[in-house]
């Protein structure tokens, strides 16, 4: 497959050492499109960049380059220099217009490339506490992992999926006694007999009260109506179980792909045998009957608590625990994506890996900032306790899951996002996705025009040479590299802005450009093929991100 680009660094790095004996330093040499596209089809300032280290002109250390490049690109047409040391890129079209039948014969499988290779990625995109249904805020960690994942996988890396249940600590175990308390109070008893009222830090939203009226009214096997610890225990197992059951659903629902599901009351390391067994004990602290990582050997600003003076693990333990489980599975390298409010966890959770002996790197972590949903310039509230949560499901069905997708991963996940639930909603072209999927229905329907006959793939398409044809060619043969980049540097937004590039192009030439000839049924057929393999790309592009392309609209 074709990537010029490539082609062109490579080269100008070979013609630097051949010609001046000098090894291109890293972010010295970039290949890029000109602002002005009639100078070029790539450009260099790499002349301007030795200029120091040389001490001549730019104008002057490019010339000799000019001549060596022309030796090793032959598929450029002229390799000239501008002011004040460019070196610019003229493709012969022959070589643009090769990429047509490249596409067309691959399908959908162009822009599937082998950069990941070999690699094995653990990708762990959304964790949450199973104490409700997955709220607006998670849809962005699914979205943008699942994305990641896609083009990961298109790129050649082996990535698992997985989502992970916080099934225990003080919140499920909150969960299970508010449970517990409104199964009592359903059936008028008091718990605990006692005090005989729901203790304020217990769970207090719709949640609890649904799930025990169903349980109630089904025929289940009743819950013990006794203040027992059984009875709450057996609630938040239950509660736990339905939750995370409703979960998945919800996340396939939204497109988020195969999920593997990790526990952290079930991770195998999370146990007491595995506290005697680990390296990171090699210099514990013991103090106040509590056991202690002692972090600040490795830069952190205080040491954390791993056993409890109760015999009981902290947060940490099994969530050390789960991460070592994986790594053992066979995945060295680990991606979580986490809320921006763990940003003090990331280092915490990498120090324990650092103490464990695994190398540096092996855990990385994207953290998601806050999404914010606004109609009319108005704040849409979120709360996910309150039983007035704007869940994933009735997003979903408000706006679609396209637009769901799109607008979750259009922007980078360090910056906060508004959700435009107007503009989102919208079927005109201020909506991006609607635009997008517009161009793809409009190729759609060219090609089955009864009026326009039938696409032929031919050897030459030497008649494509309209600017705007020339540029969608260089996009095209872009495609694999985008993903490849997309997917090393877990940017899905990039994936989205390339779709906006090629579509405007799209859209300009489809204006411009009459596609049918009748008198000139060649030329017709060139184009058709152009339109075909933009058509294969923008679907290919667009299921990388999730979203549907319409054959109508």
């Amino acid at each position: 497959m074709n990537d010029f680009g490539s082609k062109i660094y490579a080269a100008a790095q070979k013609a630097v050492k051949e010609v001046y004996d000098l090894d291109v330093a890293e972010g010295q040499l970039v290949v890029e499109t000109p602002q002005d596209t009639k100078l070029g089809d790539y450009s260099t300032s790499i002349a301007m960049k030795l200029s120091r280290t040389l001490r001549r002109n730019p104008m002057e250390i490019a010339e000799p380059l000019v001549a060596k490049l022309a030796e090793l690109l032959p598929e450029c047409e002229s390799i000239t220099v501008a002011r004040p040391g460019f070196i610019n890129f003229k493709l012969k079209a022959s070589v643009l217009t090769a990429v047509i039948n490249d596409v067309i014969t691959a399908g959908d499988d162009y822009g599937k490339n082998d950069s990941g290779k070999g690699k094995h990625l653990l990708l762990e995109w959304v964790s949450a506490n199973p104490t409700g249904d997955l709220h607006c805020g998670h849809a962005r960690n699914a979205a943008w992992g699942d994305c990641i994942a896609r083009m990961m996988e298109a790129s050649g890396w082996d990535v698992l999926r997985e989502f992970y249940v916080n099934d225990a600590g003080n919140q499920i175990v909150m969960l299970g006694e508010s449970l517990t308390a409104r199964y009592f109070e359903h059936f008028g008893k008091e718990y605990p007999p006692a005090r005989g009222r729901l203790p304020r830090r217990r769970h207090q939203g719709a949640s609890p009260r649904s799930s025990l009226r169903k349980r109630a009214t089904s025929g289940s096997p009743p819950i013990r109506r006794s203040a027992s610890r059984t009875s709450w225990t057996t609630a938040r197992r239950r509660s736990s179980k339905r939750s995370t059951a409703i979960s998945r659903p919800t996340a396939s629902r939204c497109r988020a792909g195969c999920m593997r599901r990790s526990s952290m009351r079930t991770t195998p390391s999370a146990s007491t045998t595995a506290c005697s067994t680990w390296r990171i004990w090699v210099s514990p602290t013991k103090k106040d009957g509590a056991l202690w990582f002692k972090s600040t050997d490795y830069g952190d600003d205080k040491d954390r608590v791993l056993r409890k003076s109760d015999g009981t693990f902290s947060y940490l333990t099994p969530d050390i625990a789960n991460h070592v489980y994986k790594i053992e599975r066979g995945y060295p390298l680990l991606v979580n994506l986490w809320g921006a409010d763990h940003h003090s966890y990331v280092t915490r959770m990498q120090n324990a890996l650092t103490a464990l002996g695994y190398p540096e790197g092996t855990l990385s972590v994207d953290l998601i900032q806050m999404v914010r949903m606004v109609e009319d310039g108005k704040e849409v509230k979120m709360s996910k306790r309150t039983g007035n949560a704007i869940t994933i499901r009735e997003l979903c069905e408000d706006i679609g899951v396209d637009a769901a997708r799109w607008f979750f991963v259009s922007k980078d996940v360090a910056t906060h996002m508004d959700l435009d639930l107007k503009l989102a909603r919208s079927k005109d072209n201020n909506n991006p996705v609607y635009y997008a999927q517009y161009a793809y229905s409009r190729m759609c329907s060219i090609l089955k025009n009864p009026q326009i006959p039938e696409f032929k793939p031919v050897d030459s398409y030497d008649r494509l040479t309209d600017e705007k044809e020339l540029q969608l060619l260089k996009m095209i043969s872009e495609f694999p590299k985008e993903v490849a980049a997309d997917a090393l540097n877990r940017k899905p937004n990039k994936m989205t802005e390339y779709i906006i590039s090629l579509v405007k192009v799209f859209h300009s030439y489809y204006n411009s450009t009459k596609v049918n000839n009748p008198d000139d049924p060649e030329l017709t057929n060139q184009r058709l093929g152009l339109i075909k393999a933009t058509m294969i790309t923008l679907k290919n592009a667009l299921q990388l991100i999730g979203v549907s392309a319409p054959e109508t609209m």
